[in-house]
């Protein structure tokens, strides 16, 4: 069964596992360790993943933390390209990639990657139009700001009323644009141009996104609002509180959380499913 048709059956009550593989130097959680030049590596944990039966792989080539500076689109294609290769050849495992660079993206598509998972939803010039003409999934991330200065000053009348409004006019426009309905997922964006009290009222509100009928994508594995509400812990203590939210918001409606512990969060989805 392929992502979009697991992301669409009937059958699936609990949220499809996107696993995060950062191909970059400077990822807040895992930086350096799984780039290009130590594809052994990235080998064993594409390995893992697939034992682990996770359902499609996230990678990333340019970091998009607060405060992070951006790469050319060379250096990208560079770190990602190779990667994408790897898994299309060794594994039956589905892909996306994490871009909001028009260039990659269209060699991405090339590669016949499943989803393009775009924190910048489509605004860069070129994007709509390039994927009106694609077949692939695409998610609609919302942010405020860039991520050199976007937790700055966050500020926000009604977080959760901006946020959906935001989202609604996106996918009216991907649409309008010739993008089919059934292809766009939605992320509400946790922690790109917000704080924790957003954060947190938008989590609250998940069922409001939900609503608007389209798969609604969670990203919040070991990200700072998981530290803040856990009294300062640092990244590596962020486990349990990452797989915590993880599956609550698949309990309240997400059909696909993306997450860094992926062995940990099948386990609970695992367990969830057999005792809910």
């Amino acid at each position: 069964m392929t992502f979009q048709q697991k992301l669409f059956s009937a059958n699936t009550q609990l949220p499809l596992v996107m696993a995060i593989l950062n191909v970059t130097p400077d990822s807040f959680s895992d930086g350096g360790f799984y780039c290009p030049s130590n594809l052994d590596v990235i080998r064993k944990q594409l390995e893992r993943m697939a034992v682990t039966g996770v359902d499609i792989v996230d990678v990333g080539g340019e970091s998009t933390r607060p405060n992070a500076n951006p790469v050319s689109v060379q250096e990208e294609l560079d770190r990602v390209l190779p990667v994408v290769e790897l898994v299309k050849k060794e594994f039956s495992l589905s892909v996306s990639v994490d871009t909001y660079k028009v260039d990659v993206m269209r060699e991405a598509i090339a590669l016949d990657v499943e989803l393009i998972n775009d924190v910048n939803a489509l605004q860069s010039e070129g994007a709509v139009a390039l994927l009106a003409d694609a077949t692939v999934l695409v998610c609609l991330m919302h942010k405020l700001g860039v991520p050199k200065t976007m937790q700055s000053s966050p500020s926000y009348d009604d977080v959760v009323g901006e946020v959906k409004t935001f989202l609604i006019d996106r996918v009216r426009a991907c649409v309008e644009s010739g993008i089919k309905d059934n292809r766009i997922l939605i992320d509400p964006g946790f922690g790109f141009g917000k704080k924790l009290n957003h954060n947190v009222s938008l989590f609250k509100a998940l069922d409001e996104f939900v609503g608007l009928k389209h798969p609604v994508l969670v990203g919040v594995s070991r990200k700072k609002m998981i530290g803040e509400i856990l009294g300062g812990a640092v990244v590596s203590e962020r486990v349990a509180g990452s797989v915590s939210a993880a599956m609550l918001a698949g309990i309240k409606g997400a059909s696909v959380v993306r997450v860094h512990d992926f062995e940990e969060t099948m386990q609970a989805i695992k367990v969830t499913s057999q005792l809910l």
